[in-house]
């Protein structure tokens, strides 16, 4: 009867669910058949959903299944994602991130546009608040031209007022690319995709445990086990865990969670920003820093700092797991990322627990911001990989084994990038077969 429950389960949310469907299924589910999928992916995220959707859209002969180990698809990164389409302005020319962003913005636009859900294109400012940050500033104008951002420029600080009244700086440029979306119905609708095209979607299924025999991955999860030619990892914050189960050799990178805490300005003063307002980032650092971001689900985010999570799924400050915070203490890559950025991270720390500090961030981009325009906004979880000599992973990484392709790091932005990663990843899996 699991297949039956399944679709039963997902049909509020897809509508997918036909009444004379419904007999049919009730009396397939009576028999036990044993399924042998092409590819098992591990992980009902954004990246995961995409690929899954850009493998059948393709290969509609190969049987897919999403395994997902949460009663519902997209609750981690992509479900506390704030919901920026990234124009790739930050992105090194030719990586795998700058490529990825850029042929993934424009996918995701075009499958917003057939599936009809919500987006703007808003644009967004970068804004030096002091003048040693105008270098950076103009290095940034520089790559986002080379990264073809047609349009993007630097603008005076007249300008930056009219399109964000509130913001103050020394210097600043506009990106009109930017846009807005709700990343977790754009998630929905992949997994609707899927469903339509064949796939299956397996929810309540955590991989346990991967054995490989005559060519054939036995996943044993937490309901079953399922049986699949090729796993495609797309695990998010435990990327590396699923990586070691069907490739020991994989003990070069580890995943350090890090919690992005974010606050949200009240109704009355969201009027203090129009669209997006972004720093000028550390270019030592893989975080953007906080900024302003109005959202397609409604409101206005302030945030995020970036401070280590106590376990790998710990939104909160209380939320700990001391087998997951001691195995991150333990690295080695850590322990060199700590002694590296101490500063800073006292700082994201400090920041975490106060929130006058907090505010006083912010307002370096909107001086009128006070502590009591803000209140608390939730937080993320975001997935670093870290190797051993203290790099933290600032491109995609993307490692094939003999039985498995896993995606070992996709952070921002990898929700923009979905569907452009997807195919990244589908070419990979065709050649398998």
């Amino acid at each position: 009867m699991e297949k039956y429950k399944f679709w039963i389960k997902l049909s509020p949310i897809s509508n997918l669910l036909p009444c004379d469907l419904v007999l049919p299924l009730l009396y397939l589910a009576k028999f036990e058949v044993r399924m042998v999928y092409d590819v098992a992916i591990i992980g009902g995220g954004i990246v995961g959903l995409a690929t899954g959707l850009k493998v059948l859209k393709a290969r509609p002969d190969l049987k897919i299944a999403v395994l997902e180990k949460e009663d519902q698809l997209a609750k981690h990164q992509t479900g506390n994602n704030s919901g920026v389409i990234h124009s790739g302005l930050y992105y090194k020319p030719g990586s795998l991130k700058a490529t990825n962003c850029i042929n993934g913005y424009h996918e995701l636009v075009q499958f917003c546009q057939e599936e009809k859900i919500p987006f703007e294109i808003t644009g967004k400012v970068v804004v030096a608040t002091r003048e040693e940050q105008k270098p950076l500033l103009d290095n940034l104008l520089t790559r986002g031209l080379q990264n073809g951002l047609t349009g993007t420029r630097k603008i005076t600080l007249d300008e930056l007022k009219d399109y964000e009244p509130h913001c103050t700086g020394v210097a600043a440029i506009h990106v009109p690319q930017t846009g807005i979306v709700d990343y977790y119905q754009v998630a929905l609708a992949f997994g609707r995709k899927i469903l339509q095209l064949g796939g299956e979607i397996f929810l309540d299924h955590k991989a346990l445990k991967i054995n490989q025999k005559e060519g054939i991955n036995y996943i044993e999860t937490s309901k079953k086990t399922i049986e699949s030619k090729l796993v495609v990892n797309c695990a998010g914050l435990y990327s590396d865990k699923v990586a070691l189960m069907n490739d020991s050799a994989i003990r070069d990178v580890k995943i350090i969670p890090f919690r992005g805490e974010y606050y949200k300005l009240k109704k009355e003063k969201e009027y203090l920003v129009k669209n997006l307002i972004y720093p000028v980032p550390d270019p030592n650092f893989p975080f953007l820093g906080v900024h302003f971001t109005r959202m397609k689900k409604g409101g206005v985010e302030a945030g995020p700092n970036a401070v280590l999570a106590f376990r790998r799924e710990g939104y909160k400050k209380s939320q700990i797991h001391l087998g997951e915070l001691a195995e991150t203490l333990a690295w080695p890559g850590f322990q060199k990322v700590a002694g590296k950025y101490w500063k800073t991270g006292f700082g994201e720390l400090y920041r975490s627990f106060s929130k006058a500090a907090f505010t006083k961030a912010l307002q370096e981009l909107i001086p009128e911001i006070q502590d009591s325009d803000l209140v608390d906004g939730g937080a993320g979880v975001r997935a670093q990989a870290c190797d051993r000599t203290g790099g933290l992973l600032d491109d995609f990484a993307i490692r094939e084994s003999v039985h498995a392709i896993n995606v070992l790091n996709a952070p921002s932005p990898a929700a923009t990038s979905s569907l452009s990663i997807g195919g990244t990843v589908a070419e990979m899996v065709f050649k398998r077969f």
